[in-house]
């Protein structure tokens, strides 16, 4: 199983995070992106979005982070990572959702700017944290997991951009109950951390 990718993507680590958490092993190729690799064959053929990370798994090629975490949870990983039934695969994924949205555009951007000199909206980036940062606080002030009551896709989707948020001038110093729940992630058995983290 072959996981293309770059270090320093928090799309990229959220999958590395769930497959050292479960035990799958991943034979991890590196794209450069600085040098244009993601637009060039071989990978532009794996992925025509030019994006990382791709997941290959035999005849399975999965692009996008939120879709690749889903494949692998539910091939190998169990149903304590994503359940079997409706209600609960829902209440996870309004976790993904909110990774793949608002954690996407304030935390993310905000690092995308500050760390790689992205030319996007810094107010707006700062904004959107403001928005979502105490709606998670709030939450995992009343819950140690963000779903279900244990570890589950949710934190491996939500956990890299919100830790990694610093690098782009979120603070979380406000946020007492995010910090804990970070330090529990940490604390799971299989954590791999990753430059920033």
């Amino acid at each position: 199983m072959k996981l293309y990718d770059m270090e320093l993507s928090g799309n990229w680590y959220k999958v590395r995070l769930f497959a050292a958490l479960v035990g799958i092993e991943l034979e991890l190729v590196p794209v450069d992106l600085a040098a244009g690799e993601h637009q060039q064959s071989p990978f532009i053929d794996l992925n025509p979005w030019a994006q990382v990370p791709v997941l290959q798994d035999g005849d399975v090629v999965l692009r996008d982070s939120q879709a690749i975490l889903v494949y692998l949870a539910r091939r190998y990983g169990g149903h304590q990572w994503w359940p079997d039934s409706a209600a609960h695969q829902g209440e996870v994924m309004q976790w993904l959702s909110t990774a793949a949205n608002e954690i996407h555009a304030g935390p993310n951007v905000a690092r995308l700017i500050d760390k790689f000199g992205y030319p996007l909206d810094k107010a707006r980036a700062l904004a959107v944290s403001d928005r979502v940062l105490p709606l998670i606080e709030r939450h995992l002030s009343e819950h140690r997991w963000l779903a279900l009551g244990r570890p589950t896709l949710a934190e491996c989707a939500v956990f890299p951009y919100i830790a990694l948020g610093w690098e782009g001038g979120v603070s979380l110093e406000p946020y007492p109950a995010i910090r804990a729940w970070i330090e529990r992630i940490k604390a799971l058995p299989g954590f791999v951390a990753m430059p920033g983290v």
